[in-house]
């Protein structure tokens, strides 16, 4: 195993903009992964390693086996290198694979949440939490402001982005690719809706989220089968976005748990 000791070393100002550049995730087509944990899951997930980073004085005991090239970093390096603290001492570059709706394999009755326009990685990473605990089938994010390997997505997630599958495209391909498998569409939304919990969740189901700030727009309000909304008993009229998707999730586990 190479030593990397210099915070100039390409490699090193490789990694930082890996981190910092979606551009630079584009062009070369690599992202990085932080933490023992996520980069299990990302092994898991059938992902391909590129390099791997190792400061041994943070990873301590613990052991991470490879055939990718692997450095070992001091602690400088490695924490010019890390996006966050706390991440065990490990960094791995990973390839990137292609999201798109052709790749989803779904079930009889799946569950799927869809994203338009979402703003803030770290929504869309506590979402890939949530819907990975009610074992959703997919996350589809229309029509996306940030990329699936924002470093912050993949610190928010845990991981979940490689446990849950996670597609983009247009808010169009993903109505017709819904309708087109006979999967009934609710859009969360205040206006014109009923109470959540008085609607059926138990067949093929899309809950559609749009931003916190505007919501979602007409097209997908036209597309649905039913407009639903969480009842806001306090002064304010809304909810985090991903606390709004957890309590949608939970409550179609619920009923396909409680179904004959």
């Amino acid at each position: 195993m190479d030593s990397i000791t210099s915070l100039q070393n390409p490699k090193v100002k490789a990694v930082v903009a890996l981190q910092q550049k979606s551009s630079e995730r584009r062009k070369l087509g690599l992202f990085v992964v932080e933490g023992l944990r996520e980069v299990e899951h990302c092994l898991e997930a059938g992902y391909q390693l590129d390099s791997v980073f190792v400061c041994p004085t943070l990873l301590g005991t613990k052991s991470f086996h490879t055939e990718a090239p692997c450095y070992e970093v001091t602690p400088e390096v490695y924490e010019k290198m890390a996006y966050r603290g706390g991440t065990e001492g490990i960094i791995a570059v990973v390839k990137a694979r292609s999201h798109a709706l052709e790749t989803l394999k779904l079930g009889k009755t799946p569950l799927i949440i869809v994203l338009e326009s979402v703003e803030k990685p770290g929504n869309l990473g506590a979402i890939l939490r949530s819907a990975d605990a009610a074992h959703a089938d997919a996350v589809i994010v229309c029509d996306p402001l940030t990329d699936l390997y924002n470093p912050n997505l993949i610190r928010s997630s845990i991981g979940a982005i490689f446990t849950v599958p996670c597609v983009t495209c247009t808010s169009e391909d993903c109505i017709r690719f819904l309708k087109g498998r006979g999967i009934k569409i609710l859009t969360a939304q205040l206006q014109d809706s009923h109470l959540y919990y008085d609607t059926d969740m138990r067949s093929g189901t899309a809950i559609v989220m749009g931003t916190e700030s505007t919501g979602l727009t007409n097209q997908w309000r036209k597309a649905a089968d039913a407009h639903i909304r969480i009842p806001m008993l306090g002064r304010l009229d809304s909810l985090n976005v991903s606390v709004s998707a957890a309590i949608l999730l939970f409550e179609a586990v619920r009923q396909r748990q409680t179904s004959p």
